[in-house]
């Protein structure tokens, strides 16, 4: 693997002042290799490459861009294990949802995304004048370390559609699935400066192409801290900023729902991913007088997930992907014992067995008031918590009473009623019954969870500038 390489120009290159970190793997809390970390020299050679880049790729054909993104997709097949495993190996996620959520997602989005090119309307006639979309121009793309393929993909993929040039810097901790994804891309033929990988931090290389002055648009996901930080870079050069945060989101279970289901499901969208997704449905809001029931059933429902070395046959959670996150989880935990919540399952400490490794015991809190950290920060962890309400307009209130505002769950046997409370709630998203993925649906978030979409068409807009043409047609 190219750990200590960055791709620039269409060439793998040495950085321009090799730094390097060690990657940890969080099953077993033992070096796995070491990656370079660039410099704001780096970034200068990247955004450079990728600003020479943009006349010519920015007027490719529709059909070229499509074929483009055709031959990456068909890279994600032929290295579908190998990606596998490299997620695995970096942020310790099961192999087998490596494989069928965290890998799968990246083809997943490029199919939809391939949908949405071949019919975009990039032009359109208001009048007597023309409404052009064009792309944007040089985007810095930031990506998380949680869903390592999904975050990359997700911004890739629409700015290649829309003719933009780039400069990638995934996650220093989990880049294993990047610099792969980057030989994918390579092997596809995208044309040199297009696409541009550089490792780092986010104080080195992040704050360099945040504030660079050729960089026309920020895309960032990662925690609401760091957003604000990049906006900030941002500001002076006035550049667009897309931003996809934090979240802490609500799972309101109405009165006629049926709590096997809604209980037994909402602890699955809690705990997948070993709870490091911001969309994780981590507040659980229930009728008072039915808390008991959903104790017992969220009881039964936590000790069916299995916890233990990604690589065991059935292993459901993994370790989470590092130190810092294992005590930031273990300090919330004890806090919500602390403030008086009731621990149904799980606790402090790790699982029996497991005595090396970021594990987390899955943990289940009843009687939980809002204004417990449990129920305010983002956890990143196995963590639900279950608040009572008693009545929907309660619950509704509850729902909203966060900084936060990207999912939103529903659950509910009237459908009519189900559908208004999705209108009252503050989120980008609110899913109705456990509904599946739609991947055109725009995903992003309200209030201090961002800004922008992306998905599908919305995905592909925000790369998108918007030109006006008056006169462009006689009356």
């Amino acid at each position: 693997m190219h750990l200590d390489q960055f791709y620039i120009d269409g060439q793998w290159v040495a950085p321009v002042s090799p730094r390097f970190v060690d990657l940890i793997n969080p099953a077993t809390e033992l070096p796995a290799g070491r990656v370079a970390l660039g410099s704001a020299a780096d970034v200068e050679r990247a955004v450079t490459a990728a600003r020479r880049a943009f006349p010519a790729y920015s007027v490719r054909s529709r059909e070229s861009r499509i074929a483009l993104l055709e031959r990456i997709k068909a890279g994600f097949a032929d290295r579908h294990d190998e990606l596998t495993r490299a997620v695995t190996e970096e942020m310790g996620a099961p192999l087998a949802f490596s494989s069928t959520a965290q890998v799968a997602s990246g083809p997943n989005h490029l199919a939809e995304m391939i949908g949405v090119l071949e019919t975009f309307e990039f032009e359109t006639r208001k009048g007597t004048t023309l409404i052009a979309h064009e792309p944007v121009g040089v985007c810095a793309l930031i990506t998380p370390w949680n869903w390592p393929v999904n975050q990359l993909i997700c911004k890739v993929a629409p700015a290649l559609a829309a003719g933009c040039t780039m400069v990638l810097k995934p996650s220093e901790i989990a880049p294993r699935s990047a610099l792969i994804i980057a030989e994918i891309i390579h092997d596809a033929g995208v044309p040199p400066g297009v696409f541009n990988l550089v490792n780092g931090d986010g104080p080195s290389v992040g704050a360099a192409l945040a504030s660079h002055p050729l960089v026309d648009m920020v895309s960032f996901t990662g925690s609401t801290r760091a957003g604000v930080q990049v906006a900030q870079a941002a500001a002076p050069t006035v550049k667009r900023v897309a931003q996809e945060l934090g979240g802490k989101s609500p799972n309101l279970l109405l009165p006629d729902a049926d709590m096997e289901r809604s209980v037994t499901l909402g602890i699955a969208r809690c705990f997948s991913n070993t709870g490091q997704s911001c969309s994780a449905a981590t507040r659980m809001l229930v009728p008072a007088d039915r808390q008991d029931e959903v104790i017992e059933i969220a009881r039964r429902a936590a000790a069916t997930w299995r916890t233990g070395a990604p690589d065991a046959e059935g292993t459901q959670l993994g370790p989470l992907v590092s130190r810092a996150q294992f005590d930031k989880v273990q300090a919330l935990i004890e806090s919500g014992i602390a403030e008086g919540a009731t621990l149904v399952a799980g606790g402090p400490g790790r699982p029996d067995g497991l005595e090396r490794g970021y594990y987390v015991k899955p943990t289940v809190f009843a009687d939980v008031r809002n204004s417990m950290r449990i129920a305010r920060e983002e956890i990143f962890g196995p963590v639900l918590s279950i608040l009572p309400y008693d009545s929907v307009e309660e619950a509704i209130e509850i729902a909203n009473d966060t900084p936060y505002g990207l999912n939103a769950y529903v659950q509910g046997g009237d459908l009519g009623l189900a559908r208004e409370v999705a209108a009252a709630l503050r989120a980008g998203s609110v899913h109705i019954n456990y509904p599946p993925v739609d991947r055109g649906a725009p995903f992003g978030g309200y209030k201090q969870s961002g800004n922008g979409r992306e998905w599908g068409e919305y995905g592909l807009r925000e790369f998108l500038e918007i030109k006006a043409i008056v006169g462009y047609a006689t009356a």
